[in-house]
Parts: structure tokens; C-alpha cells; sequence
């Protein structure tokens, strides 16, 4: 088996158990434990994290929330400033 193959394995290792919940030094120990050299496996991490990282969404940035205050006839009240702005501006 050619080392390419090797580390990608130890990629897809580490891929399958990170989405099942185990923690990146359980699996790392588990593995230097089992003999693997430690250079291969912070390869195989570093492409792990990579790949992980290509597929996780893209997340927005949050809404803008406004609201107004209505009265009983449906007109919009002006805002009061908060405490905070009143003293400090």
C-alpha cells in the first residue's frame, strides 16, 4: 500500500468518527497507541479538518430585527432612547 493510500484511510478515519462524535485526541491516541507514526496521523488530521471544513455550510449573518410600538389606533409611537443612551449618548 503506497503511503497516499495510507493517509488517506487515516482521513476517512478520522471524517467518520468526528461526525460520530468522538474528540480529535481519543482518536488520536487510539491510533498512536495502535503504532501509528504521529507525522502521518497530523497529516491525516490536517487533511481530515480540510475536507470537514469544504463541506460544512456556509452560515449568513443574522437578521436585522425592527419593531415598532403601536397605539390602539395603529399609529406607529416614536421610540424612546434607552436608559443607557440617554445618560451616555
Amino acid at each position: 500500500m503506497r503511503n497516499t493510500d495510507y493517509q488517506k484511510k487515516l482521513t476517512e478515519y478520522f471524517k467518520r468518527n468526528l461526525k460520530k462524535g468522538y474528540t480529535l485526541e481519543s482518536l488520536r491516541w487510539a491510533l498512536v497507541k495502535q503504532g501509528y507514526s504521529r507525522a502521518v496521523i497530523e497529516g491525516a488530521i490536517d487533511e481530515a479538518n480540510k475536507e470537514l471544513a469544504a463541506e460544512a455550510p456556509i452560515l449568513k449573518e443574522k437578521p436585522i430585527i425592527k419593531y415598532e410600538a403601536l397605539d390602539e389606533e395603529n399609529n406607529v409611537q416614536p421610540q424612546k432612547k434607552s436608559w443607557w443612551k440617554r445618560i451616555f449618548g
